[in-house]
């Protein structure tokens, strides 16, 4: 049986300009878990879910109770893992009863020495109007930058460099287990003398999910999110869907440019290091872009 590791973008759980509502990700996750359910009868398959929105939101509740120091991102990754986690491990059973399911909070090793902790770069929460900027960086401190026409906190977002509990995950997909697993990216670690230690940042799940798939040996890898492909000439009158190209043909796109660039450069490093193909697509057409007939195919 092949593997399939599966990439759900915060976004598309979440869609953008959506209430942050428990409702409104059921809803989301709705959408696709009939689809992946079927897709385990014949792949093993690892589900690795973004967290942007959620883990921002979880943030802004922290901050709300002034009484108790605020708690450190890598815990509010965690968080982040079991909520989402569960949220889709109760949908995939309500349509799936007899398909075992299980969530894994997994810990990914970070440099403590990454540049990306200089330069914050990681959207994470709601959106705000871009004149609150002075007022938002002033009140809680938090780096702000442009996503689009609208204004979000952004935070450090290191490379991740290795899976710590990826025997635990091997584990369940040898039982047949779809395994909710690196959520948010992992819960960010770094050595020290004390061991391995949380870090404050949030890894950007496509390059966890790029390495979960390198690592597990994975046949296919598949990023889902709010763009129903790989697009030429963006937001013009040009757009053009790219439908199938090589990692050197996307090359000049896979950028860190918080959009689509981060995805581009997850699935390229996946298919120039394992020689498989990668998916790129939305979350509704999971099955039309596996078979080749939606998103974008990523070749070697």
């Amino acid at each position: 049986m092949e593997t399939l590791v599966i990439a759900l973008g915060g976004n598309a759980l979440l869609q953008r300009g959506a209430v942050l509502s428990a409702e409104n990700q059921y809803q989301s996750i709705s959408l696709i878990a009939d689809a992946i359910g079927k897709l385990a009868k014949k792949y093993r398959i690892a589900i690795v879910h973004g967290n942007g929105p959620q883990v921002g939101l979880l943030a802004l509740q922290n901050l709300a109770y002034s009484d108790v120091p605020p708690y450190p991102l890598d815990i509010l990754v965690a968080e982040s893992q079991g909520m989402i986690g569960y949220m889709l491990a109760q949908q995939l059973g309500a349509f799936h009863p007899a398909q075992p399911v299980s969530t894994l909070l997994t810990r990914v090793l970070v440099d403590s020495e990454d540049p990306a902790y200089q330069q914050p770069s990681k959207f994470i929460g709601p959106v705000y109007d871009p004149q609150q900027q002075a007022e938002l960086e002033q009140k809680y401190g938090w780096s702000m930058k442009l996503d689009g026409k609208y204004l979000r906190r952004v935070v450090p977002s290191p490379e991740p460099k290795k899976i710590l509990d990826i025997e635990a995950i091997n584990l369940l997909l040898a039982k047949n287990h779809i395994v909710i697993c690196n959520g948010g990216g992992g819960v960010p670690m770094v050595a020290s003398n004390e061991g391995m230690v949380g870090s404050e940042a949030v890894i950007d799940k496509d390059l966890a999910s790029a390495l979960l798939a390198e690592a597990l040996d994975a046949d296919h890898l598949v990023i889902l999110t709010d763009a129903d492909a790989v697009y030429q000439h963006w937001g013009t009158p040009q757009q053009k869907a790219i439908r199938s190209a090589t990692t050197k043909e996307l090359a000049p796109m896979a950028v860190a440019d918080g959009s689509m660039g981060p995805k581009i450069m997850a699935v390229s490093r996946f298919v120039q290091r394992s020689g498989k193909v990668a998916h790129i697509g939305a979350l509704a057409d999971i099955e039309s872009v596996l078979a080749g007939t939606a998103g974008t195919l990523i070749t070697p």
